[in-house]
């Protein structure tokens, strides 16, 4: 029987949370970044409105502010962070022991147990969704799948607040065509070797031969095969380890 894992990634979390504390600038482009005053460092994290002008993540402010002279900047409070995450994982731990946080803002749950308390995977992420913006605030995007690398390219498929159910019937329409580039672990230098032997989409590293993966990445090859074929066995850790 296939485990039923969840993927559940809060949306903009920095930004959501500090927009918590300024309910008026919600439909302004916002970004929260180390020193606004100083104008030098990176965008940490920025809204949906700000996203809509080309604003990223990891950019220099003053780029992010030339596509976007209006942008508000807020300075990060990383406690705040870290209490909304305590408080996002203890809703998650009321469906399952198997929480397990891959950081401040996204978390891996096993419900394959909890189905019979608590109905389906889509039905969980579902109730999960409605009860962190109810309880919290904030919203969450969820993945559904059979392994956790399949359940996290759900979550990333649909944004914001919103479920994505990835079975074995519907994994070639849904994850098949995107870049191989969104597959976890492969990285921009692996990215390019496969396309130089015409993998381009997750589909095309499923349909090579282990053997060819390994040939052009070594031994890391292996991995991201089996993980494009939905070959992912990885456990979820119980909450707090």
């Amino acid at each position: 029987m296939d485990r039923t894992i969840l993927h559940c990634d809060c949306n903009s979390y920095f930004a959501s949370v500090e927009l918590l504390s300024h309910p008026e600038l919600k439909s302004q482009p916002v970004a929260v970044c180390g020193d606004p005053a100083a104008r030098h460092g990176v965008i940490l994290a920025k809204n949906d409105a700000a996203k809509r002008y080309g604003v990223k993540t990891a950019e220099p402010i003053v780029h992010a502010q030339r596509k976007c002279p209006g942008l508000i900047l807020l300075r990060p409070h990383h406690e705040l962070y870290g209490q909304y995450c305590r408080r996002i994982n203890a809703i998650y731990a009321q469906y399952t022991d198997l929480v397990e946080a891959a950081s401040v803002d996204e978390s891996y749950l096993d419900v394959t147990g909890s189905r019979a308390l608590f109905g389906t995977g889509e039905q969980i992420a579902n109730e999960l969704r409605a009860r962190v913006k109810r309880e919290t605030g904030l919203t969450i995007s969820v993945g559904v799948s059979f392994n956790k690398i399949f359940a996290k390219l759900g979550s990333d498929y649909k944004k914001p607040d919103a479920t994505t159910v990835i079975t074995r019937e519907n994994v070639s329409q849904i994850l098949y065509p995107l870049p191989v580039t969104d597959l976890i672990f492969v990285g921009k230098s692996s990215g390019q070797v496969l396309a130089r032997h015409g993998i381009h989409t997750i589909g095309d590293l499923a349909a090579c031969s282990m053997a060819e993966a390994e040939a052009w990445l070594g031994k890391g090859g292996k991995g991201l095969w089996l993980a494009a074929r939905g070959l992912d066995d990885s456990p979820v850790r119980c909450y707090g380890e």
